[in-house]
């Protein structure tokens, strides 16, 4: 088993999921891929709410393709429970960002997922390019 830390670091931003009837299997349980469409959905708010959206990143011709990720699974998910995803930077360069996160069930604040996201600084050509400083100065230093 793999033993890497996965810390948040502050500030931390925190929202919530429903649990919805689609991102569950035949068991009832959530398919373990969606726990990644969850780290998008932290990693969208804690851009948006700490510094700036995806969509005016992409309006100044930037796309960050998760290039690497990391999921330690803990316990599972089901139907309707309500989940709050927690979200921090951990690292961030000019040409990468590196988010952390952990999810856990509102009802029992029982940790059920944590895992990272590496994300490259790349233009519509799929060429890495470096990220502009004013865009990272908007970013809460960590």
């Amino acid at each position: 088993m793999t033993n890497l830390k996965i810390e948040l670091n502050e500030p931390v931003h925190e929202t919530s999921q429903r649990v919805l009837y689609g991102d569950t299997d035949a068991g009832g349980v959530v398919y373990y891929a969606n726990y990644q469409r969850y780290f998008e959905r932290g990693r969208t708010e804690f851009m948006r709410d700490y510094a700036v959206s995806y969509r005016k990143l992409e309006e100044r011709g930037y796309i960050l393709p998760v290039v690497e990720s990391y999921l330690r699974y803990k316990a599972s998910a089901r139907y309707d429970d309500l989940l709050l995803i927690r979200t921090s930077m951990e690292e961030i360069s000019r040409i990468s960002w590196r988010f952390t996160h952990h999810i856990l069930r509102v009802e029992d604040n029982k940790l059920l997922v944590k895992g990272f996201t590496v994300h490259a600084s790349i233009n519509r050509q799929g060429k890495i390019v470096r990220m502009d400083q004013d865009i990272l100065d908007q970013f809460p230093s960590i």
